[in-house]
């Protein structure tokens, strides 16, 4: 009888186990090693940031040939490249025909309320380039909260910059451990990159992380899937300008009026904090949008709205 009881409540432990780590957004399959810290900035190409920052494509982007085996040309397993159209007229631009359709399915966002004069401020994170301290500043400065998007390597060598955005209010969000294109992965493959940054992040700052950016913005109905059940926010853009190369910065009134051309209500905006010109125009950028009669929302009225 012993024994029997012993049994019951070994099995009984095992299944909370379980149920705990799907409720807390950790799955099993990623309590293996933490490949966080075993991350490199050496081993992530970020050499295209966005597969396509402002096109809009009628046809479907064609299933790279490291696709996972099991791929095909299915609208399931399709790789899709997020584009869109900006325009100059502060109204919200054309994205692929589908597109907000299928993201709807899954939860995930481009766009916020666009019968509200409100915008999204939004940074990706993958590796630092010294302006994120400034960036930090100015958002504290103006009582702006925005939504910084990490890599692995990038929490491990910069958890002060992260600890901050934490303590300050911001939103931290998840963009995998090594930047991968992630309809190129397997569905375990893509779990891991995805939980293993999330479990780390835990570990740090007791919280998890709500909201995942794509890499490249290269997604499929498959990744969306996957990610949704594992309780992740896929969020897109509605603005974006090619601002991610170090070597080719053309000034701070280029980035300012890029992105105030393109104001519109429920604007999601994608930075990249590596940029020294976003780090320059920001204050400006900040002013002149509240000027306009925008207020900065949190990425977190997104969800909130829906409960």
């Amino acid at each position: 009888m012993r024994k029997t009881a012993f049994l019951v409540s070994l099995a009984a432990l095992v299944f909370l186990s379980f149920i705990s780590l799907r409720i807390n957004n950790k799955s099993p399959l990623a309590e293996g090693p933490i490949e966080v810290f075993n991350s490199s900035f050496d081993n992530i190409d970020f050499s295209s940031e966005i597969s396509s920052p402002d096109a809009v494509s009628n046809e479907p982007a064609p299933v790279s040939s490291s696709a996972v085996e099991s791929a095909s040309q299915s609208s399931y397993d399709r790789l899709r490249s997020w584009g869109l159209k900006r325009n100059d007229k502060n109204m919200p631009p054309e994205v692929d025909p589908g597109a907000p359709e299928l993201l709807a399915k899954y939860n995930a966002y481009y766009i916020g309320d666009t019968s509200e004069k409100v915008v999204y401020l939004t940074f990706d994170e993958g590796y630092e380039n010294g302006y994120t301290p400034r960036i930090l500043d100015t958002l504290k400065r103006h009582n702006v909260k925005a939504a910084f998007f990490i890599t692995g390597p990038y929490l491990k060598e910069h958890q002060d910059l992260v600890r901050r955005m934490v303590e300050e209010g911001h939103t931290v969000g998840n963009h995998t451990v090594n930047h991968p294109s992630l309809p190129t992965l397997s569905n375990e493959k893509i779990e891991e990159e995805v939980v293993n940054l999330d479990r780390v992040f835990y570990e740090k700052f007791g919280k998890h992380m709500k909201f995942l950016r794509p890499p490249k913005g290269e997604y499929s109905e498959r990744t969306l899937d996957v990610t949704s059940k594992l309780g992740y926010v896929n969020l897109f853009w509605s603005f974006a300008y090619d601002d991610w190369y170090t070597n080719r910065q053309r000034g701070s009134s280029y980035a300012y009026e890029k992105v105030m051309n393109n104001l519109h209500n429920g604007a999601v905006l994608l930075l990249h904090a590596v940029s020294k010109d976003n780090a320059d125009a920001l204050d400006s950028i900040i002013k002149d949008t509240k000027a306009k009669g925008y207020r900065f929302g949190s990425i977190e009225e997104l969800i909130e709205k829906e409960n």
